[in-house]
């Protein structure tokens, strides 16, 4: 195959253009017996003569305006790439593959990802769906570049692998039944809730979770039913069968029998966390998907 020198080809280009080769030397600030050696230099590697004298000057053969005819279009893919290039630099352009855990991807990441279709079109993000212990192992093997954790169960400040970004609190509020005597009160504390059946899971950090905000409101929750899926959680919920202590990003997904009080005391919180392999983080384009995501406003 040839060897095609895109420099020698921009030079053999000005000659087609301004037909002498003091004129091409003049434009491209080069000496006239520089762009000699050059295009001397294009004829060999290409094997094909370039030039012939006419006159006092020059011009192309026909070989040489085969050779224009492709590099044209070489150029083209070049301005392209170029174009491209400089938005992928200032975070308009390219594929983000996000791994995020499940309540956070309707909650935090459809919504953030609706936004930057509208403001940034060209920004591409794929989602996954993995919970921490996944989503951190994607990400050191390069499968996703940014990952949506708990602080709870993502990797510490100290880790020399990641970039962590405080990213959001998520509250924790109380479902009710809509038909619960407290779901239209003024006001509702944890601790009005003591003597209720509660639904939380058998086992696992939220089990701990609720247990200890709880303890911390002055009583231990009665367990009802055991469940780990936030819909089956709200179902039960609304059916009347108990009340639960659910995130706020959980609780989109609640019916019209289900009602989500703010509790006006004791407020728990859980805290929501991204991290990138570390240097990723000097890309503007993930940057962007970290402002959609904290601009996201939970209901």
């Amino acid at each position: 195959m040839a060897d095609w020198d895109i420099k020698k080809l921009r030079i053999l280009r000005t000659l087609g253009e301004l037909g002498t080769v003091t004129a091409t030397a003049e434009a491209l600030f080069m000496t006239p017996s520089a762009v000699s050696q050059q295009l001397t230099g294009l004829s060999k590697q290409l094997g094909v003569r370039l030039l012939e004298a006419q006159g006092r000057r020059v011009r192309l053969t026909a070989a040489a305006e085969l050779v224009l005819r492709h590099a044209e279009a070489v150029f083209a893919e070049l301005e392209r790439a170029d174009a491209e290039l400089t938005g992928y630099l200032h975070g308009e352009v390219g594929t983000v593959r996000l791994g995020a855990f499940s309540t956070a991807i309707p909650a935090l990441v459809v919504p953030a990802i609706a936004a930057l279709r509208r403001d940034h079109p060209g920004l591409r993000v794929t989602v996954r769906e993995a919970e921490a212990a996944e989503a951190y192992g994607l990400l050191t093997d390069g499968t996703v570049d940014l990952a949506l954790s708990l602080a709870a169960h993502a990797p510490t400040a100290r880790d020399p692998k990641f970039t962590r970004v405080e990213l959001r609190t998520d509250p924790l509020d109380v479902a009710l039944p809509a038909t619960h005597p407290l779901a239209t009160a003024p006001a509702v504390r944890l601790a009005d809730l003591a003597g209720e059946p509660w639904i939380y899971g058998h086992s696992g950090p939220w089990s701990e979770i609720t247990t200890t905000v709880c303890e911390a409101a002055g009583f231990v929750p009665g367990q009802a039913h055991a469940a780990a899926d936030w819909s089956a959680i709200l179902a039960m919920v609304g059916a009347g069968m108990g009340v639960a202590l659910v995130p706020r990003m959980a609780a989109v997904e609640r019916g019209a029998d289900v009602a989500v009080r703010v509790l006006t005391e004791d407020r728990p919180r859980r805290h929501v966390v991204a991290a990138v392999r570390r240097g990723a983080e000097e890309w503007p384009g993930l940057s962007r998907v970290l402002d959609a995501l904290r601009a996201v406003q939970l209901s």
